[in-house]
C-alpha cells in the first residue's frame, strides 16, 4: 500500500494543500466535482494563480488530485496547445482528509460527565428487566434496547474520558491567569459535584439492574443471555446469502461473532458499575479521578492565593531572578548576582592539603583568575589515581527503616483522627451563625481559622457570600457578611477570637458524597 497521498501534511507547504484539499471537499459537500485553478484560487483568497497552480500540480504527483484536460475552454489554437486541466479529488485523497477531519476532531473534543446518560442507562435497563421478565421477549425491542444502551454508554464513557483528560490538561496550562482560572474553577468544581452526586446515586440502582438481569449464578441461562440471543439472531436476517449453497457454518460463525459483540458490550457495562475480582468498578475510578481533580483544583488556588498575598514561591522566585539577570549592565555584574543566588562558584570538590591552604591565606587568589594563570595545587594521590577520596570495598548495609514507616504511618492516622474529629465538631454543632459556634477544642479552631483565612482572602469585598473549602476537600464553609455592627466571639482554651459576625453553611463533603 502506497502512503504518497499523506505527503502533504509534513510538506513544507502542508498548509496550503491542506486549504486546497480542503476546498475540493467542500466543492464536493455542495455536489461540484471538478475545480478549475482560478476557481481553487477564488476560495483561497490568493492573489496569484501561480501558487495555486503548482499546489495542484504537486497534488496530483501525490494522487490525492486527478487532472482532465479542459476542452471546453479551448477557443483558440494556442488554448489547445496550453496545458489546461480541471482537477477532481480522488479516492485516495478523500480518504486522507476525512482521517485528519477526524484527527483535529478528537484532539479538540472537549467532552462531558454526562449526567443524562446515567437516566437513560437507567431507563434502558429497567425496560429490559421488564422485557426479560416476560413469556416470549420480542427480538426487535430486545436488539433496539440494547443497541440504544450501548451507544448511550459508549458515549458516557467517552465523554468521561475525554473530559477527565481535558481537565488535566486545563490544570496545567492555567497556572497563568489567576483571575480566569479562579472563575473557571468555581464553575467546573460545581459541575463535577453535581456529576458525583448524580453518578453516586445512579450507580447504585444500574449495579441492582445489572445483577438482577445477570440472575441468580445457579440457574442455567441468566435473563439477559435470552435477549442477547434475541440480539444476535436478528442480525443475522440482513446477512447476505453466500455463495454455496449450503452456508450453515457460514451463519452460525456469524452468530457466534455477533454473540460475543452483544455479550462484550454487556461485559464492559458490568465492569462499569461493577467491582470485579482484583479490579475496581470504573464508575468508583471515575469518582475517585473526579474527586481528586477537585483537590488539584483547590491546591491551585491556594498557590494563586499566596501569590496575592505577596508571599514567595520558587516560580516566582526564578522569574524575578531572570529578569534581574536581563537587568545586569554586564557580565561582571551577572557574575556577583550568580555567586550571591546560588553561591556554586568555589570548587568544593577539592579538597586541598595543609601547604596549599597556608599558600592561598599568604597570597590570596581572585575568584576571577582564570584557572590557566591561577597557581598550581596539590592533588592527594588517591584522588589522582582513583578519582575518589573514598576507599574501595563493601558497599554499607542497607539500614531498615520498618519502624520509621510504622511511626509515620501512626502519626498519619492519628492526624487523620484528629481532623475528622475537628471536622465532625465544626458540623455536629449546627450553628447557623458564626457567634453560635462558641467555644471550640483545638484542632476544630485551627481548622476553622484556616477557612476563615481563605475564605476572607478569597473575598472581593462587596458584602457577596463566599465559598471555600479545606486542601483535601472535605469540608466546605461559606460565609454570608451580616451588618459592621455584628460582632461574634469565638472562645477557645488559648484565649478569645472576636470580630465580625458571619451567617455560616458548613458541609461535611465525604458524608454527603457517600450517603446521597
Amino acid at each position: 500500500m502506497s502512503y504518497s497521498p499523506f505527503s502533504y501534511v509534513t510538506a513544507d507547504k502542508a498548509d496550503l494543500y491542506r486549504e486546497v484539499m480542503r476546498a475540493f471537499v467542500e466543492a464536493k459537500s455542495h455536489f461540484l466535482v471538478h475545480l478549475r485553478p482560478e476557481d481553487v484560487r477564488q476560495q483561497l483568497g490568493e492573489p496569484e494563480l501561480a501558487p495555486v497552480q503548482a499546489a495542484l500540480t504537486q497534488l496530483v504527483n501525490w494522487g490525492n488530485l486527478d487532472a482532465e484536460r479542459d476542452s471546453a475552454r479551448v477557443t483558440s489554437v494556442e488554448d489547445y496547445y496550453r496545458a489546461l486541466y480541471v482537477y477532481q479529488i480522488t479516492r485516495q485523497g478523500e480518504a486522507v482528509e476525512a482521517a485528519l477531519a477526524t484527527y483535529d476532531q478528537e484532539l479538540g473534543r472537549r467532552g462531558a460527565l454526562q449526567t443524562v446518560a446515567l437516566e437513560d442507562i437507567r431507563s434502558r435497563l429497567r425496560a429490559l428487566l421488564a422485557l426479560s421478565q416476560s413469556e416470549a421477549p420480542d427480538a426487535t425491542e430486545s436488539q433496539l434496547l440494547l443497541r440504544d444502551l450501548a451507544g448511550v454508554f459508549s458515549d458516557l464513557a467517552e465523554n468521561a474520558r475525554a473530559f477527565m483528560t481535558g481537565l488535566n490538561r486545563s490544570l496545567e496550562s492555567q497556572d497563568s491567569d489567576a483571575d480566569a482560572f479562579l472563575l473557571y474553577k468555581e464553575r467546573v468544581i460545581g459541575y463535577i459535584e453535581r456529576f458525583l452526586g448524580d453518578l453516586t446515586t445512579a450507580s447504585g440502582e444500574i449495579a441492582g439492574l445489572i445483577r438482577a438481569l445477570d440472575g441468580d449464578a445457579g440457574r442455567s441461562e441468566a435473563p439477559v443471555d435470552r435477549l442477547l440471543h434475541h440480539a444476535a439472531a436478528r442480525e443475522l436476517a440482513d446477512l447476505a446469502p453466500g455463495e454455496s449453497p449450503d452456508d450453515v457454518e457460514e451463519r452460525e460463525r456469524a452468530f457466534t461473532e455477533a454473540w460475543r459483540h452483544w455479550r462484550g458490550h454487556w461485559d464492559g457495562l458490568r465492569a462499569w458499575f461493577l467491582d470485579q475480582p482484583g479490579r475496581q468498578a470504573q464508575a468508583r475510578l471515575l469518582r475517585s479521578s473526579a474527586r481528586r481533580a477537585v483537590t488539584q483544583l483547590l491546591e491551585m488556588v491556594a498557590r494563586l492565593n499566596e501569590r496575592r498575598m505577596a508571599r514567595s514561591d520558587r516560580s516566582a522566585d526564578f522569574r524575578t531572578l531572570a529578569r534581574w539577570f536581563l537587568e545586569c549592565q554586564d557580565d561582571g555584574e551577572a557574575h556577583r548576582l550568580w555567586r550571591t543566588a546560588f553561591g556554586l562558584t568555589p570548587a568544593r570538590h577539592l579538597v586541598t592539603d595543609h601547604d596549599t591552604h597556608e599558600r592561598g591565606q599568604a597570597e590570596p587568589v581572585p575568584a576571577s583568575t582564570p584557572w590557566s594563570e591561577g597557581p598550581g595545587m596539590q592533588v592527594q594521590a588517591r584522588l589522582r589515581a582513583t578519582g575518589s577520596y573514598q576507599k574501595t570495598g563493601a558497599p554499607p548495609k542497607l539500614r531498615s527503616r520498618a519502624r520509621e514507616r510504622e511511626l509515620l504511618a501512626r502519626q498519619l492516622a492519628e492526624e487523620a483522627h484528629v481532623a475528622r474529629a475537628a471536622r465532625r465538631q465544626l458540623v455536629e454543632r449546627g450553628a447557623e451563625r458564626l457567634s453560635e459556634l462558641g467555644e471550640l477544642e483545638e484542632g476544630a479552631f485551627r481548622l476553622l481559622l484556616n477557612l476563615l483565612g481563605d475564605a476572607l482572602a478569597a473575598s472581593r469585598g462587596d458584602g457577596a457570600p463566599v465559598t471555600t473549602t479545606t486542601g483535601d476537600g472535605s469540608l466546605r464553609i461559606t460565609l454570608h457578611p451580616l451588618g459592621p455592627e455584628t460582632s461574634a466571639t469565638i472562645r477557645t482554651a488559648a484565649g478569645d477570637l472576636s470580630g465580625r459576625d458571619y451567617r455560616l453553611e458548613i458541609v461535611d463533603l465525604e458524608e454527603t458524597a457517600w450517603t446521597r
